[in-house]
This record gives structure tokens, C-alpha cells and sequence, in this order.
């Protein structure tokens, strides 16, 4: 069995009580401060992913054994990351006090800066495209890790509209929803960016809060109600400033739409390079449901997923899928005819709901919790 080791500390605690490091793999670790260590042990049945070594320590465990995979030329991302984002993490290089800096010299908009310079220009080169496949590889690794963590995860998803305005009142029903959801013991996931997204990640934080903080937070938000408006960062970072204590959420963006920043409420960010990965990972470990709030093309695709991974049992479990706004998806989008005729003599059938209420979206998950898929 292969071990994997994402901290300086558990590889010297590793060498200490094993004595070699076969079966071990390494990602994204500056490995300089243990190369006495190193040249003491064999490196057969190791792998290195993207690790900074000295010269000596290298050369030894590359001719004892160990695979030894470089970092592929200069990016502004690590091919091989040992953890998710954070938003932090991603605001590296924004100025307080001036937003526009974002879009000049955070790490997020290097990143879609690299990613749109090579996407304007036809198919990737080869080197490009391996290195995305492995961000995105060591970022399926991370999420796996978090969502493994103890405690146990039962994992709720809210998809909606990116252009969702934080002074709309279904704004707020999203952002209820997952507060009650995370004091109910849920773990909230998210597509990572704005609007409904964002509205997921902030009710998570609130876990801790009363009811009324909610509302308090979404009044601080108000003034910038689009990420298109001068103010959306700060007026986040005061909501963070006077709530403090948030809890744990997951944001799941991508730089396919890296015009739309990630939101500052997911505690942790896993951002992808494939929006097509990450679409099907986010629907994927959402085991326990997936609430519909209104939205547009995108968040159609997003049912029709979550749909045929009830209809074929692909994670062998049938989730509840829940519909807020009733009106909205049986007449506005029209999905519900279709799904009705879909779903028709399949275990997922009773498992579609269509809700108005903040109050009932969160008791058809609380009520519902998936089945096994019997075919």
C-alpha cells in the first residue's frame, strides 16, 4: 500500500520509526532540512512529486530506487499541491484598499491570466496540459483528504445562479438553508465562486451564530451586490471581521470561469483547472442531497448530472434532490415534466422535491437521506 506524506514533520516521524521509504509518496514538500536523513535510506519503492531537495539527496535516492517527478518550468501554480486552497491563499498580491489589484496581481488572477493565455491559443502544448492534469489530480487528492478527515462528512451540495445579487431574498433562503443544515451536523459544499455559491459557503460560516446573524451579514454584503461591484471583497472581509469564528465549508471553482472570483466564506477552496471534473466531482460527493436554488444554463447542466447519477447508481446511492422556488423550475424552467418522466419506476422518483420554504428544503434533507441504488 502506498502511504502518502504531506508534511515535513510526518516524513521525519516516517524515517524515525520505519528506517526507508518504500511504499511512501511525497507531494510538494520542500525536503531541504531533512537531506542527512535522506542520504541515509534507500529510495526504492518511493515517489517524490514536485519536492525541493539538495543536489546530494536527490542523486542518492534517484540511484536507490525512487521515481522523482519535477515540477514542469515556471507557473504560477504547483503542479503538485499537498493541500487545498485557501482564500487567503488565493488573495496573495491584492492591495488593501484597492480592489482593482485583484485582477492585476492576486495569485487567483495569475493563475486565470496563465490559463486564459494558453486557452486563447488553440489546444494546450503538452507540457501545459500534463502540468494542469496533475494540479487538478493533487487537488481530487486534497479534497479526498479533507472529506476522509474525521468526523464522518455527510455532505450536502447547493448549486444556483453565479449572477445571484446578494439584496435578493432568495440570496438569503440560500444562505439560511445552509446555516440550519450546518448546525444540523451537514457538511456544505458549493461551486466555490459568487451569488448562490457564495450565499452556500456564508451560511455554513454562520454555523455557530444565531439567526439573526444572517441576516446582519447579508445587510453588510447588500452595498455590493454583484462581484462586478467596487466593494464586494471588503464588504466580505467585514462579514468574516465580525463573525470570526466560521465554520468548516468546501468551495469547489474553477478557472474555466476564473472571470468570477472565489468566494471568501469556503474555509476550503479546491479549484480546478477542468470544469468538467470538477462538475462531476462536486455533484459526486454529495451524498446526502443536492439542493436546486434558482439559476440558469449552468445550474440545468447541474440537475441533469445529479439526475443521471440517481438513474444509474453511480456512486451506488440515490440522493435527494431538492427544488427551491417550486414555481421556478415547474414553470419558469420547466425541468420538472422531464425529470417526472425520467425518474418514472426509479428509487430516485421519490426522492425529487419541489419546495418554497427555507423551513421545508431543509427538512426534506434532514428527512430523506440516500438509499442504496437497487437498480
Amino acid at each position: 500500500m502506498q502511504h502518502e506524506i504531506e508534511t515535513v514533520e510526518a516524513l521525519r516521524a516516517h524515517l524515525e520509526a520505519c528506517g526507508d521509504l518504500r511504499g511512501v509518496v511525497v507531494q510538494g514538500l520542500d525536503l531541504t532540512s531533512l537531506t542527512e536523513a535522506l542520504l541515509g535510506v534507500s529510495g526504492a519503492g518511493a515517489a517524490l512529486l514536485g519536492c525541493t531537495l539538495e543536489h546530494p539527496a536527490a542523486e542518492h535516492l534517484r540511484a536507490s530506487g525512487a521515481v522523482l517527478f519535477p515540477e514542469l518550468g515556471d507557473r504560477p501554480y504547483r503542479c503538485y499541491r499537498p493541500r487545498l486552497y485557501s482564500p487567503e491563499e488565493l488573495l496573495e498580491g491584492t492591495e488593501e484598499g484597492r480592489p482593482e489589484s485583484f485582477w492585476e496581481s492576486s495569485r487567483d488572477a495569475r493563475i486565470y491570466a496563465h490559463y486564459r493565455g494558453f486557452k486563447e491559443h488553440g489546444p494546450l502544448p503538452v507540457l501545459e496540459a500534463l502540468a494542469q492534469r496533475l494540479h487538478d489530480h493533487a487537488i481530487d487528492d486534497a479534497k479526498h483528504d479533507l472529506l476522509q478527515r474525521p468526523p464522518a462528512k455527510r455532505c450536502v451540495a447547493i448549486m444556483g445562479g453565479h449572477a445571484m445579487r446578494r439584496d435578493a431574498p432568495v440570496y438569503l433562503d440560500v444562505v439560511r438553508i445552509a446555516q440550519r443544515l450546518c448546525r444540523a451536523g451537514y457538511f456544505l459544499v458549493s461551486g466555490g465562486g459568487p451569488g448562490a455559491m457564495e450565499a452556500t459557503n456564508l451560511g455554513a460560516w454562520l454555523g455557530g451564530e444565531d439567526d439573526d446573524a444572517c441576516a446582519r451579514a447579508v445587510g453588510l454584503l447588500a452595498g455590493a451586490p454583484s462581484y462586478r461591484d467596487r466593494g464586494w471583497f471588503e464588504s466580505a472581509a467585514a462579514v468574516k471581521r465580525a463573525f470570526p469564528n466560521g465554520r468548516e465549508s468546501l468551495g469547489i471553482p474553477t478557472w474555466f470561469y476564473g472571470h468570477e472570483p472565489s468566494n471568501l466564506f469556503a474555509t476550503h477552496v479546491a479549484k480546478y483547472f477542468s470544469n468538467s471534473l470538477r462538475e462531476d466531482g462536486l455533484l459526486a460527493i454529495a451524498t446526502h442531497g443536492v439542493i436546486f436554488a434558482p439559476g440558469s444554463a449552468g445550474t440545468i447542466q447541474e440537475v441533469f448530472m445529479d439526475a443521471a447519477q440517481n438513474h444509474y447508481g453511480t456512486f451506488e446511492v440515490v440522493s435527494p434532490m431538492v427544488f427551491l422556488d417550486a414555481g421556478f423550475w415547474r414553470d419558469a424552467k420547466p425541468v420538472a415534466p422531464l425529470l417526472a418522466r425520467l425518474s418514472e419506476g426509479r428509487a430516485y422518483a421519490s426522492r425529487i422535491f419541489y419546495e418554497d420554504t427555507v423551513d421545508a428544503v431543509v427538512a426534506r434533507i434532514r428527512e430523506s437521506p440516500p438509499v442504496p441504488y437497487d437498480g
